[in-house]
């Protein structure tokens, strides 16, 4: 096909074989399914599980028909259906696995249909029906495990609440559980969410014998559910969280409602496990702590190695299958710093891998690495280098097992002899005004720094030499017959002006397109084509308008649980082809800011409280979308995770947390993936809008990182596209301020119109990398 022929005449032409599309095909379905297994976390098992072959059980809870495939906004899907639990038990009753009690869940069909034919709720938002009695007697008697269904619905633009019905059980949830656990003294339970919930519950309940997490599943998530209650799948899925007793225990809980004016991130750096393996007294608070996940088979771990290298940390393990079933393992390498004068966590995630399916007796040599350096901190106040990475002097401890809690000490020890050594000598950037205190390791606070408000820095370009010349195409440039540099030197203010912002939609798009200044169907008089864009981090999103129904895929949370690289990256190359097909070329995802609270409405779009399974997860999904020569666009660049206010919420917080949680799983990103396109966030930082923030765009993601890619606005955002532009944020979506941009390249020297052409330099190129 002619380059941009796609972009330009939108043939749709079918990507699969003998002339059949591929957009929500069988294939990408039954990769859903897949992940769908690998992902959901068994976090209870008494001996209940799997349900053997003459099982008869009983489905209560709404979120058996109320089922949840993914959340709100832009993450939602329009696929060809979905598959509730009620769906996936049914077809596990017809293939012989198990026998359903059909009273109870007609009755709670029932009372859904009327329901939504009086108020048409969105997913999750159906009531809690009260049980009859005599139902829930007869169920008892004819039934052998009762399971429970339990559902949440968040999305884009509003968060969560720490009150009952979310976090907590509502009070429906509450008298339906009590009910059923007086009745039967088997019981399992189904957690149909986007985000951490309370566990509390159910831990400690002797009547609840089994609970999965079955996160926002997919399209085909009831399905794979059941298949893991029949004990058709066995569950292979790691919490990229920790789950406290209380929503009180996490750190974030004290200030994250204080106001939606601003979030101040007191805890630091103590994210997650961070803070409760850490913090002196927390670790009690944790009932189920990160990379947990139970299986039905056993593994043992043996033949530990670990050694050092020319500048990077090897380890090696031999996972055993000792069990009785086939079934995979994870294996988890954390680190030990000393505490020195920075303070650490006291634990970190340096690698991790899953195994390959094991079967009963069999072994696999796993193989880990990472840089020395990785181990390093940030010191922001000067305590040993300010501005710089340091590794503290002392013994460095290696840990290996299937979870932060559960592993082995290496005999090795890596160990600085010097008080510390530079690894890299920085810059101070994004830097706070106005942050009191800050969290240490024992659990007090230390007084920051009062520093003065930072100013708004600005990039410094040169304008290209304009010539009078012939006026040459883009496809001349294609051609490789001109320079770059060339075309864009030729091109008027306002068409660089109009190249900086976002076009209409067409086509199947409905969120908008980047490209030249007046086109129809793609193309305008230079040749310059327009790239559509695509929502979607669990599938490509296309309104249900359109008919046109993709492959929803799990949450990103979910696909994080797999612990495998190797299935996010599929997932993004047939998502990369369904959007191809369809003509869009900038698929708007990964995302993958980080989980610092249970309330952030977005956290069933993101991987993890860990910037490492966060980084490595986003840049292997990259790896995937680009193979197809699609650009992947992470988001939201950076520390967007709270969505009240979340045009004007300011976050809050330290150098050193910024680059070692917040921004550090896009630096992983960037430097394994390079991805063509990266998104900002609505969120201002300490004061400065993401969007307009140089210090974030400029001197960290371009100047320490290298990144070579375009930067865009998240849709709508609040800054003004002049000083975006001086920050280095190249394109304003879904529309740019053609007028103000164009009058100040005309108020100022050429420094501005340099910065104006750099932009468009780099739209073009991303614009030039595609087919």
């Amino acid at each position: 096909m002619t380059k941009w022929r796609r972009m330009r005449y939108m043939p749709c032409s079918p990507l699969g074989e003998d002339g059949k599309m591929i957009t929500g095909c069988k294939a990408h379905i039954d990769y859903s399914y897949k992940a769908a297994t690998e992902g959901m976390v068994l976090l209870k098992n008494e001996g209940l599980l799997p349900l053997k072959k003459d099982t008869t059980i009983a489905l209560f809870g709404k979120a058996q028909f109320d089922y949840v495939k993914g959340g709100g906004g832009s993450g939602d899907v329009f696929c060809a259906y979905t598959r509730t639990p009620y769906d996936g038990f049914k077809l596990k009753e017809s293939e012989g696995c198990l026998k359903v009690f059909n009273a109870v869940s007609e009755f709670y069909k029932d009372e859904a249909e009327k329901e939504k034919a009086e108020k048409k709720p969105a997913p999750s938002l159906y009531t809690e029906p009260e049980l009859p009695a005599e139902l829930v007697k007869k169920a008892a008697d004819n039934a052998d495990v009762a399971v429970i269904s339990i559902c949440r619905f968040s999305g884009e633009g509003w968060d969560r609440s720490s009150k009952k019905g979310d976090f907590y059980l509502s009070e429906a949830e509450e008298k339906m559980v009590n009910t059923i656990t007086a009745a039967f003294d088997d019981v399992v339970v189904l957690l149909n969410v986007g985000g951490m919930i309370d566990t509390e519950w159910f831990k400690n309940s002797e009547k609840i014998k089994g609970a999965l997490l079955m996160w926002n599943g997919g399209m085909e998530g009831g399905l794979a559910a059941a298949d893991i209650i029949c004990g058709n799948v066995n569950p292979s899925g790691k919490l990229t969280d920790t789950f406290a007793k209380t929503f009180e225990d996490y750190p974030s809980s004290e200030s994250f409602n204080d106001s939606e004016m601003f979030v101040k991130y007191y805890e630091d750096i103590y994210v997650g496990y961070r803070y409760f393996e850490t913090i002196p007294g927390k670790k009690d608070r944790v009932n189920y702590p990160f990379g947990f996940g139970l299986s039905y088979t056993r593994f043992e771990m043996g033949d530990i190695n670990v050694n050092e290298n020319e500048g990077k940390i090897y380890a090696s393990v031999t996972v055993t299958n000792t069990g009785d079933v086939a079934g995979k393992e994870v294996v988890q390498l954390y680190y030990s710093a000393p505490q020195g004068k920075l303070g650490k966590s006291a634990v970190e995630l340096g690698a991790f891998k899953k195994t390959e399916i094991l079967n009963p007796g069999e072994s696999q040599k796993i193989e880990l690495s990472f840089n020395i350096n990785d181990m390093a901190s940030y010191d922001d106040t000067g305590k040993c280098e300010k501005s710089a990475y340091v590794l503290e002097g002392g013994e460095y401890a290696f840990y290996i097992g299937n979870s932060v809690r559960n592993t082995t000490k290496a005999d090795y020890t890596y160990v600085v002899k010097e008080d510390f050594r530079v690894t890299e000598k920085l810059t101070p950037r994004m830097i706070p005004y106005n942050l009191e205190k800050r969290l240490c390791a024992d659990g007090t606070f230390e007084d920051m720094p009062k520093n003065v408000r930072q100013k708004s820095e600005i990039v410094q370009a040169d304008a290209l030499n304009r010539k009078e010349t012939r006026t040459v195409t883009f496809d001349e440039v294609a051609d490789g017959k001109v320079s770059l540099d060339e075309f864009v030197a030729q091109l008027p203010q306002d068409y660089m002006a109009e190249l900086l912002g976002g076009k209409p939609s067409y086509g199947v798009c409905n969120v908008g397109g980047i490209g030249p200044v007046s086109w129809q169907c793609g193309v305008d008089k230079l040749g310059v084509p327009c790239a559509l864009t695509c929502d979607g981090p669990a599938g490509v999103r296309i309104n249900p308008e359109c008919e046109i129904p993709t492959t929803a895929f799990p949450c990103a949370t979910l696909i994080a649980c797999t612990w495998d690289t190797d299935i996010i990256e599929e997932i993004g190359r047939i998502g990369a082809l369904e959007a191809k097909e369809n003509n869009l070329m900038i698929w708007l995802t990964p995302a993958l800011n980080i989980h610092r609270s249970p309330l952030c409405g977005r956290n069933f779009e993101y991987f993890s409280e860990d910037p490492l399974i966060s980084g490595k997860m986003a840049a292997a999904m990259v790896r995937g979308i680009q193979s197809q020569n699609i650009a992947a666009t992470p988001k939201h660049f950076a520390c967007n995770n709270k969505e009240t206010n979340r045009h004007d919420c300011d976050s809050i917080v330290s150098e050193r947390a910024i680059r070692e949680i917040y921004i550090k799983g896009f630096e992983i990103c960037v430097k394994e993936s390079s991805p063509r396109l990266l998104m900002t966030a609505y969120n201002p930082i300490n004061s400065i809008r993401s969007c307009e923030n140089y210090d974030m765009l400029t001197a960290i993601l371009r100047g320490e990182w290298g990144y070579q890619g375009a930067v865009t606005t998240d849709w709508q955002t609040y800054g003004y596209q002049v000083n975006e532009i001086w920050a280095g944020n190249d394109i304003r979506m879904p529309q740019g301020y053609v007028e103000a941009v164009s009058r100040t390249m005309e108020w100022f020297d050429t420094s501005f119109v340099g910065c104006v052409q750099q932009s468009v330099k780099r739209v073009l190129q991303l614009l030039l990398d595609f087919e």
